[in-house]
């Protein structure tokens, strides 16, 4: 296992749901290789997004366990990025690694991360070399990509994984975001503009099944776009500014046959098509529109990203 350079203090943050099996075998695979890159320090923060099993009951097994072990309980389901924002602002050391709680991400990857840190990136991804999803998961992973590229504007984005290591510095930048809607990746990008990513070994899921639906990715995806882009709003300018060229064209065609021919253009059919296509372009308009409305609205209502219900204290 390779050890990076620079002896560094490590705070690992781990969203947890319905994993209370898994959650022991990945402290226990994490303690040694904590012990190895972190000579400063290091603790693991598990963030409980309010699970519907045991899990909650397994973080406070651990913190009496270990005293590098925090457990951070939330009062409703929030999100892996609401509960990431949660944990990353709780982290008391300078670098920051987060991961699933699911072992797909193996801890012995961790100092991959770390040596990339060390040439000088602020945030590192952990790139899987094979995804080991379904083709549907694998469909909708592609496509949050390809929003978080336009959403962070950075050609890293289609290299983005939940196993990633920052400086902890980084946080400041975000030390004031309030909003419901999270996107730690986004959020990384108002910081720095140095991103690297790494290949890692992704395992298959030994236990449960993903939390993270189809459709669930695909409302993360549009949450990104229109929550931090104005790609959306540009698109549909664009689109009206299209179909003005289209109605332009239209009357030039209608106007030029009555002056050529002396007969106007075939009646109801031709007037209802060209009245559906900018009907559809004004609702299509209208939408994206109302899209970054409910996201002001949400905004002014200050709802918070995530609601403390408990904290576990360390063993001494």
């Amino acid at each position: 296992m390779p050890k990076p350079t620079t002896p560094r203090s490590i705070s690992v943050v781990i969203p947890a749901y319905n994993s209370e099996e898994s959650l022991p075998l990945l402290i226990e695979g994490l303690e040694p290789v904590l012990k190895t890159v972190a000579p400063d320090g290091f603790e693991v923060i598990l963030v409980d997004d309010c699970s519907w099993d045991h899990t909650w009951e397994v973080i406070e097994r651990l913190t009496g366990k270990h005293r590098w072990v925090h457990g951070i309980d939330l009062n409703r389901n929030c999100g892996q990025h609401n509960a990431l924002l949660c944990g990353i602002r709780e982290a008391r050391f300078e670098v920051i690694v987060t991961m699933d709680d699911d072992l797909q991400h193996p801890p012995e990857e961790i100092p991959k991360l770390l040596l990339r840190l060390d040439e000088g990136a602020d945030v590192v991804y952990g790139t899987p070399e094979t995804e080991q999803h379904g083709f549907w998961r694998d469909l909708a992973s592609q496509a949050t990509k390809l929003a978080l590229q336009t959403a962070m504007g950075a050609e890293v984005a289609r290299k983005v994984s939940a196993f990633r290591a920052f400086r902890t510095a980084l946080r400041e930048a975000f030390a004031r975001y309030s909003n419901a809607f999270v996107a730690i990746d986004v959020l990384l990008t108002w910081a720095t503009t140095r991103f690297a990513a790494v290949t890692v070994r992704h395992e298959a899921r030994r236990l449960g099944e993903s939390n993270y639906t189809f459709r669930k990715l695909v409302t993360h995806a549009m949450n990104m776009i229109t929550g931090f882009s104005v790609a959306p709003l540009q698109f549909a300018s664009l689109v009206g500014f299209c179909f003005v060229l289209c109605g332009c064209a239209v009357l030039f065609f209608v106007v030029g046959r009555f002056a050529l021919q002396g007969t106007p253009a075939p009646g109801f059919p031709f007037l209802a098509s060209i009245i559906a296509i900018f009907s559809g372009a004004q609702l299509f308009a209208l939408g994206v529109i109302g899209e970054y409305l409910a996201r002001i609205h949400s905004r002014t209502m200050d709802r918070p990203p995530y609601v403390v219900r408990e904290r576990t204290t360390p063993a001494s």
